[in-house]
């Protein structure tokens, strides 16, 4: 498989990605997960401009496990915007209300430019919805199957739970979920040949940073929970 990288393009991804990272630094949140470390509009013009300066080449080499990436992350993705999408009717607190519009906005993005990709390359396109509740993934790459899933029973004790226990429960399995994401992109970068396109590598590299940076915060907010009432209070020198 050959280099599909073109220096025009490469300059464009270059210049855009400059400037954005300026608005993506500027400020910090005053708590973890008060505010995106990113703007979700900037991050989505840096999206299109990416796939832009890449359409010239869209019937561009890519690899097997570049297929296998985009439409599994695309059913994970959508998974996290089920799991956030129980915060406003499961009393979460604030915060945890604040962290999950920006799962949900920022993944949003991303699941609409990975299907994208696949369809102008004539690929088969997972298709996202619920049926009775459920979550739902129609099209190739079974879900369930990418690292970091929930199961079913793990869905639902997360969508019955409330106030505390969601917030607790949320951060929980949302870390479990992130860190199947980051798992993924290794597995990407660890095959050979894979990755090789710019737009492929600047979306994996972006999920990689986004989502290790958000575990970060995500057990920071865990650790600062009080204890479960189900939970006994450690003993002191125990």
């Amino acid at each position: 498989m050959k280099n599909c990288r073109t220096p025009v393009a490469s300059v464009v991804v270059a210049t855009v990605a400059a400037a954005l990272q300026g608005c993506a630094t500027a400020g910090s949140p005053a708590s973890p997960g008060a505010e995106p470390t990113r703007p979700t509009a900037a991050r989505a013009a840096e999206l299109e401009a990416l796939y832009q300066a890449r359409a010239e080449s869209v019937m561009e080499n890519y690899h097997d496990a570049d297929v296998h990436f985009m439409t599994g992350m695309i059913g994970h993705h959508g998974q996290a915007l089920v799991m956030s999408g129980f915060a406003p009717d499961n009393d979460a607190s604030p915060t945890i209300q604040t962290l999950c519009t920006r799962i949900i906005n920022a993944q949003k993005d991303e699941i609409a430019v990975m299907q994208r990709w696949l369809a102008d390359r004539g690929l088969p396109v997972p298709q996202l919805h619920t049926e009775g509740g459920r979550f739902m993934v129609h099209g190739p790459e079974h879900a369930m199957h990418m690292p970091g899933m929930l199961t079913p029973e793990q869905l639902d004790e997360l969508r019955h739970a409330r106030g505390p226990d969601f917030d607790r429960l949320f951060l929980k399995y949302m870390i479990m979920h992130h860190e199947g994401a980051v798992t993924m992109v290794e597995e990407l970068f660890g095959t050979d040949g894979a990755a090789q396109g710019d737009f492929v590598f600047k979306l994996a590299s972006d999920i990689q940073a986004d989502q290790g940076s958000e575990i970060h915060r995500m057990q920071l907010m865990l650790d600062a929970l009080p204890p479960s009432p189900q939970q006994p209070t450690p003993h002191p020198g125990s």
